[in-house]
């Protein structure tokens, strides 16, 4: 009974055949818990009646888990109601901010990352249409004229149009350590801020907080991702290339798991001076050395592996590096 309730709780969230998950839940929700996630959805009093226990027994126990990270609260018909999280990605990023996460919970989520998750991100990329995920540019790196930038092109227009923003830390790098970069980076906006407000997993920023923030992580060189929607109230993201989720296998196996931003650098035969600065600032394998016809050496851009992150850009000598629109304003799903 034990093993098949947290293997039940592992196919909710589309991960069937996974040895890791189900300890990771048996690791931070009893059994009695576990009864109760998959009751979910429902209000407190719906639940107790499909679990067989007091109303307050079972609101005490939704709230637990909902500050382990393992239920959401939803308001649908007017009622406090409580959902499971409904899929890896929210499992993932609620769990590992608990405040009470031992050290051992947290070591098993990497080994999760490391030993079964690829093969999962291999099916997902099939699986899905679109990945859940999108690169968004430095914002300075936009060139404005006939280029039309929408809110979703914009790390700086989402914080300026938010109404509550959050700073939670990075759980892909909670886990992983395997860089220096700053922890407390991954600002949270609008529902995902209230959330994190109310669930005491991060703090209040206010905009211009956020934005020196995001002007931090530009400087050291960390890619901001956001949700692959066209509205803009949910996360900015600023990930490395080590300890990210999804950046890795990008990069490594080039997985469609992260779409580009709409943009791609272009670099200036003329203004360039193949100092390599940009070499330096690439993930993504974008960038190598050519010759012009002239015999001059160069920098230029190899457009199937740019990401349009607009890294390069920020740090060239010669300003010689800009972001051109490649992409339709439809590449960002509606």
């Amino acid at each position: 009974m034990t093993a098949a309730i947290y293997e039940k709780l592992t196919a909710k969230i589309m991960l069937t055949g996974s040895k890791i998950i189900p300890r990771l839940f048996e690791m931070i929700a009893d059994q009695d818990e576990a009864a109760l996630l998959l009751a979910m959805p429902g209000t407190p009093e719906a639940l107790a009646k499909r679990v067989n226990r007091q109303p307050d027994v079972v609101e005490q126990m939704c709230l637990e888990l909902y500050r382990k990270g393992l239920c959401f609260k939803s308001f649908k018909g007017g009622s406090l109601g409580y959902k499971m999280c409904r899929d890896m990605i929210q499992f993932h990023d609620a769990t590992i901010l608990w405040d009470a996460a031992p050290q051992a919970y947290l070591d098993l989520w990497q080994a999760f990352m490391e030993t079964e998750w690829p093969d999962f991100a291999r099916l997902a990329e099939q699986f899905f249409p679109k990945p859940f995920t999108r690169v968004i540019p430095v914002n300075k790196s936009i060139a404005s004229g006939k280029q039309k930038i929408l809110d979703a092109d914009s790390v700086d227009k989402i914080i300026e149009s938010a109404d509550v923003i959050a700073v939670t830390n990075c759980t892909c790098r909670v886990i992983a350590h395997k860089c220096d970069q700053p922890l407390e980076v991954c600002l949270q906006v609008n529902n995902a801020a209230r959330y994190t407000l109310d669930r005491g997993s991060g703090r209040e920023v206010t905009k211009d907080a956020a934005l020196k923030i995001l002007r931090q992580c530009e400087e050291d060189g960390l890619v901001h991702v956001t949700m692959n929607k066209m509205h803009v109230g949910h996360f900015i993201c600023n990930c490395c290339d080590c300890c990210c989720q999804a950046l890795p296998l990008v990069i490594k196996e080039g997985l469609k798991i992260c779409d580009p931003s709409r943009f791609e650098a272009a670099i200036d035969d003329e203004l360039c001076s193949a100092c390599e600065t940009c070499l330096d600032r690439c993930y993504f394998n974008a960038i190598e050395t050519r010759e012009t016809a002239g015999g001059r050496e160069v920098m230029q851009v190899i457009g199937d592996n740019c990401m349009g992150c607009g890294l390069c850009q920020l740090t060239c000598p010669e300003d010689a590096i800009s972001l051109k629109e490649v992409r339709a304003e439809d590449f960002i799903p509606a």
